[in-house]
């Protein structure tokens, strides 16, 4: 558990990362040892080091400190952990833009658990949301804490799995905001319950508003904390094939779940695949994959949806119209939208725009 920063102590690091970018910082702290050390050191010392001198700390810097501190010491489970602190990630300390300063909220310990990022579309089809949902409470139950980015679609689903899941592993939220902000708006009571039971964790100054720039930044983190990325559902400019991209470059696991030709959001996991993703139908791929040996099954896993209703079986895994399962079972029109209709309602099937149907699985 780290220790609380003092007000000399915060206001160095938050004077550091407003005055210089984050290799340079990194550069002066090897230096330096510390803030204060970089600080005490002459201009002359500091340039050979970063290369430029220090810029002015902010205006508000004082204002800063003193709001950071107060929300660190307003309510319990709240910790400000600044590289080379023990509590440090110490899978982001093997990437190649670890962050000076990490704001978080909830269990701490799970920065150093064995760790997965499901990310995707924030407009999924129900099917992906299903997958999102039923790999991270599969996943979690086997001790994989979930990682992802709070947003509405996949990454909301994800969350929910893990949190569903029994024992230690839970989920990481990694927000592009400051801590003292939740958005998207509608996840305020996923994020309390994440504050509770798993962690929250950003890299911004409190008060930061969602500014698009720092998502990117905020995706790198989703990957570095990560032994592997899996993409449940991306469009091709989906930004979850930025996640994609930093787990590849920091050599870490890209896994992609496959999906219809015809689906949008299916697309950017089929490049991935093409690019050399690890495409996966279970959690017990992944699972495999990095940690071989490890039991894949947790012992109250309750398994999949029922395969044995044959119009489950008639219409497989991609969305189809009433027509086409006609043509495919012979039934009448009247007994399909029938047994739709239950199937629906027993939580097997959705009813997708355009007269389309998808199964769902159940986990």
């Amino acid at each position: 558990m780290p220790d609380l920063l003092d007000d000399d102590e915060l206001a160095a690091w938050l004077r550091l990362t407003h005055s210089v970018g984050r290799e340079s910082a990194r550069r002066l702290l090897a230096a330096f040892a510390s803030p204060q050390g970089v600080f005490a050191a002459s201009a002359a010392s500091q340039r050979a080091v970063a290369g430029s001198a220090l810029g002015d700390p902010p205006d508000d810097l004082d204002t800063l400190v003193q709001r950071t501190l107060a929300w660190q010491r307003e309510a319990s489970g709240r910790h400000i952990v600044p590289l080379g602190d023990t509590a440090y990630p110490a899978a982001l300390l093997q990437t190649a833009d670890p962050p000076l300063l990490l704001y978080a909220q909830g269990r701490l310990e799970l920065l150093q658990r064995p760790a997965l990022a499901i990310v995707g579309s924030r407009n999924p089809t129900p099917q992906g949301a299903d997958n999102a949902r039923a790999f991270a409470l599969h996943l979690a139950r086997c001790g994989t804490t979930i990682v992802s980015g709070l947003a509405l679609g996949i990454d909301g689903a994800a969350h929910e799995g893990a949190l569903a899941a029994s024992g230690d592993a839970s989920t990481i939220a990694v927000v592009g905001t400051g801590m003292d902000r939740v958005y998207p708006s509608r996840h305020r009571d996923l994020a309390h319950r994440i504050a509770e039971q798993g962690l929250l964790l950003s890299e911004f100054d409190l008060g930061t508003p969602p500014l698009p720039v720092n998502f990117p930044l905020r995706n790198r983190l989703i990957a570095g904390l990560s032994q592997g990325t899996l993409v449940v559902e991306a469009a091709l400019a989906s930004g979850s094939l930025i996640t994609a991209r930093c787990a590849a470059e920091a050599g870490r696991e890209v896994f992609a779940i496959p999906g219809s030709i015809h689906a949008p959001q299916s697309r950017g996991c089929h490049a991935l695949i093409k690019q050399g993703a690890q495409l996966v139908e279970s959690a017990e791929d992944i699972l495999a994959e990095l940690r071989p040996g490890a039991s894949a099954r947790p012992a109250d896993d309750a398994g999949a949806a029922d395969d044995g209703d044959p119009l489950l079986a008639v219409l497989g895994h991609d969305p189809a119209t009433l027509d086409a399962l006609v043509a495919r079972c012979g039934w009448a029109p009247q007994r399909l939208a029938a047994r739709l209709l239950e199937l629906e309602l027993d939580g097997h099937i959705a009813r997708l725009p355009g007269g389309l149907y998808q199964r769902r699985e159940i986990a």
